[in-house]
């Protein structure tokens, strides 16, 4: 259980702290409303809002992924501001309602939650070497991720959930949670390989379902430990089997549904992944992490969001190998409190975190800029993307979530591929939609957080990792057809996308996706 004693205090002014830079972070790179000039001062960023007022603040503390101490406060017209909500409300950027206050609030709450909860590091032996040891190694790993998403500061907002359930369900809290299976009537189904049988999450369970009494239970429950995004679960009994299951909760950014769309293409872009990868990029280094079956119980004869899930099966995982999600490279170890990033780099590369830079882009870049010239821009982030370790080495990778990703018909059409016929925003024929939705992914959030967390723990300047992970661009475009430089010279220009998402959060439309621009540290590295 989380601590209440003398820990609780400072676990809830780092939780603002965290938050806050984000904000901080969102404020000097996003386009909000209100915002009417940048500039640096001395040490200090400093935010001009229309009205003639400024916001100063530490400009290291606004860079991506920065590192804040407990009391970190930025300065309104001499006023200090240490709560994020309370800063919003100073702020009166527009479209900035008291909703988005409670969201920050709550995602500080949950966050100093998260971080009570874990144990002090023990001194003992690598965190990743106990994983090894657990019947399920990667639900381990996924729940030692405490901090949530590292740029958004939502990052551990779950609206909805009271504190007993966040502690029942989420999974830094490490709960088993007891999923239910629902029978549905047939005429009531709608189901992709997949019998009317709805597994549902005990939150839906409690919530949801007394409006719907003719989903009969099917007796028993299915338990599993919840993965980074809670609403997807790893059975006990089958490790392999994944289930991402409807939670009418709204956890950074969404209410975490599940769409029609996702229920018709989940199983469609799997195969078409997993035959692409077949034919044009070694399967040995990446392979799909497959939606077998997805269904939705009809509601007034559509599919419900709220009663819908998706199964995903998990690829053999040999012995003496270990599946690692590239976000929790960054997640602390329970043996000293480092992250995960340097067990790997001492285990791995003998303490030598260039050539574990060397060898994780190399692995990233070639397959993801070779799909990308296909017709397939993955959602390569932290969550999505899994790297196999063998030896604590890299060797391949593993991708999951068929949701985010953007396929471009007209790419796959000149390769000789159709695209299967799919629902909602996933197709788009735009260069720049299809480079912009890989490189957020991986060079603005994957690659800035691995660059930032081995800067500060080797005291490496953030410039020699770039221009490592840049000699990496270049050796795969080597490897990749004329027509695909183009693709890879916007690798190198002057600026790289990263998402806005507090800008969305404030959008009418806070799931269509908008960007912001960062400095790219490879530009001019071609």
């Amino acid at each position: 259980m989380p601590e209440e004693g003398p820990r609780a205090e400072p676990n809830l002014a780092g939780a603002r702290a965290s938050v806050l830079a984000r904000l901080w972070g969102a404020l000097a790179r996003e386009p909000l409303a209100g915002l009417a000039a940048r500039h640096t001062d001395g040490d200090d960023l400093v935010v001009k809002l229309p009205d003639g007022r400024t916001v100063r603040g530490a400009a290291t503390a606004a860079r991506p992924f920065a590192a804040v101490a407990a009391g970190f406060a930025l300065d309104v017209d001499g006023v200090r501001h240490a709560d994020p909500a309370t800063l919003l409300l100073a702020l009166r950027i527009p479209g900035a309602t008291a909703r988005l206050g409670d969201e920050l609030d709550n995602s500080v709450a949950n966050l100093a939650l998260a971080r009570a909860a874990q144990a002090r590091p023990d001194g003992g032996e690598p965190g990743l070497l106990r994983a090894a040891r657990q019947p399920d190694p990667l639900a381990h790993i996924e729940q030692c991720v405490v901090d949530g998403h590292p740029l958004h500061p939502c990052c551990r907002t779950r609206m909805g959930l009271s504190r007993d359930e966040v502690l029942a369900y989420a999974p830094e809290h490490r709960p088993v949670v007891h999923l239910d299976v629902f029978r549905v009537p047939p005429a009531r189904w709608l189901g992709v390989n997949c019998p009317p049988r709805l597994v549902v999450h005990p939150w839906q369970r409690d919530h949801v379902l007394d409006g719907y009494p003719w989903l009969q239970r099917d007796g028993g429950s299915l338990p599993a430990r919840p993965l980074m995004s809670l609403r997807t679960l790893a059975s006990v009994a089958d490790p392999r089997d994944h289930v991402k299951t409807a939670v009418d909760v709204q956890m950074t950014s969404a209410v975490r549904t599940v769409s029609p769309a996702a229920i018709h293409n989940g199983p469609l872009v799997s195969a078409l992944l997993h035959d692409l990868m077949a034919r044009t990029v070694a399967p040995a280094r990446l392979a799909v992490v497959p939606e077998v079956a997805a269904g939705a119980v009809l509601v007034d004869g559509e599919p419900c969001r709220s009663l819908a899930m998706v199964r995903r099966r998990m690829p053999d995982i040999s012995v003496g190998e270990v599946a690692i999600p590239l976000a929790a490279l960054a997640a602390p170890s329970p043996a000293g409190g480092r992250p995960f990033a340097v067990e790997v780099v001492t285990l791995g590369f003998g303490g030598r975190p260039l050539e574990f830079v060397d060898e994780l882009a190399g692995l990233l870049l070639s397959p993801l800029l070779t799909l990308l010239h296909l017709g397939v821009a993955l959602e390569a982030h932290g969550q999505n993307t899994l790297v196999v370790v063998r030896g604590w080495r890299p060797v391949r990778l593993l991708y999951r979530d068929m949701g985010g990703l953007r396929i471009s018909p007209s790419r796959l059409r000149r390769h000789g591929v159709e695209a299967p016929r799919l629902r909602g925003d996933i197709t788009s024929d735009d260069p720049q939609t299809l480079r912009t939705k890989l490189f957020a992914a991986l060079f603005s959030t994957v690659v800035g957080e691995l660059v930032a967390v081995l800067g500060r723990e080797y005291g490496v300047d953030d410039d020699v990792l770039w221009a490592r992970v840049a000699a990496a661009v270049r050796s795969a475009r080597e490897g990749l057809p004329v027509a695909a430089r183009e693709d890879v010279a916007a690798i190198f220009a002057d600026t790289l996308p990263v998402k806005a998402m507090t800008a969305m959060r404030l959008a009418a439309d806070p799931l269509e996706d908008q960007w912001a621009r960062l400095p790219n540290p490879m530009a001019g590295l071609a």
